[in-house]
Parts: structure tokens; sequence; C-alpha cells
């Protein structure tokens, strides 16, 4: 599938209108039902073939954010043959106790991987995370990015936000 004939599938299958509230807490008339494109293989796996080459090339392991992340960074993890570590937004109380599932994050080069992203709170608040538990995170990619300019939290974190459609381009 070409990029165009991807973002044509994603904007058929996912795009809605009406009245949506945003994680971020702004409201938006377009809202981009993502689940509803994780869960078509055809899609998946265009997205992962189209966001393989943007993988930085140092990058050790794949960190799929809960929930959106994760079908994207796992389709991706078979696409570029990369582990991939689970994020949770919160620690579980029971078994292990850990917020990040999967493989060793440890002095590993993680790439965070997310679905959409408008401010990059989550995204923000998991590199906090990750890196305390001594992970290094430079980078963050995204299928959909909703925002105008560079999230000021990705900045001030020092993370490079790539992303393979904007906002601008599926409207």
């Amino acid at each position: 599938m070409t990029k165009d004939e991807l973002k044509n599938s994603i904007l058929e299958i996912a795009k809605l209108s009406g009245e949506f509230k945003l994680r971020s807490g702004l409201t938006s008339n377009v809202y981009f039902d993502k689940y509803r494109f994780e869960s078509q293989p055809k899609i998946l796996k265009s997205i992962a073939e189209h966001l393989a080459p943007l993988v930085p090339p140092d990058t050790e392991v794949l960190a799929g954010l809960e929930m959106g992340g994760i079908p994207i960074a796992t389709a991706l993890s078979l696409e570029t043959g990369l582990p991939v570590a689970f994020i949770r937004k919160e620690a579980k109380d029971y078994g292990t106790c850990k917020f990040a599932e999967g493989c060793e994050i440890k002095g590993k080069k993680l790439c965070i991987v997310e679905d959409v992203i408008t401010t990059g709170g989550q995204v923000v608040i998991s590199t906090k995370d990750l890196r305390s538990e001594g992970a290094n995170i430079d980078n963050v990619l995204s299928v959909i990015f909703r925002g105008k300019t560079q999230p000021q939290g990705i900045l001030d974190s020092n993370l490079t936000l790539t992303h393979l459609f904007d906002f601008s381009g599926l409207t």
C-alpha cells in the first residue's frame, strides 16, 4: 500500500465528525478513532512498513505506550526485528509491579512508539519514568501528530518527534 493509499484507508475507517474531548483536554470536531485502524491487519501492516524506515538506526528496543502504541509497536517489531517493551501508564500493583513489561530496558536505547499525539503529555510522563529505570530515549514515533508545532513538553524532554501523518494532511 502506498502512503497515499494508507492515508485514505485511515481516513475512511477512522475519521469521525462530531464533538470530541481529547486526552489533552482540548475539544475537536474531528476525531481519529485509532482503534479502528489499529484493529485492521492490512492497515496495521502498512503503518509498520511506512514507519520502519523512520526508526532511528541506533534503536535497541521499541517502547509501545499503553494502549494505542502497543499494537503499533508490536507490528513495527515484526517489521524491523527489534524487541518491544509494553509501557503502562502506571506500574501494576501485583506480580512484577512493573510499568515496563517485556524485554529489558535498562541501559538500552529506546524509541517510544505512539499512535496519535497532540500535546505529548503521556510521552513526557512515560519518558521520565523510563529514564528513571535507566533507559536512554531521544526519539518518539507516531502515526498521527495532531499538533501544529512540536509540543513544548517533547522539546523540554530533549525528544525528537517523527510522525507518519500530520493532522493537516488528514483533514
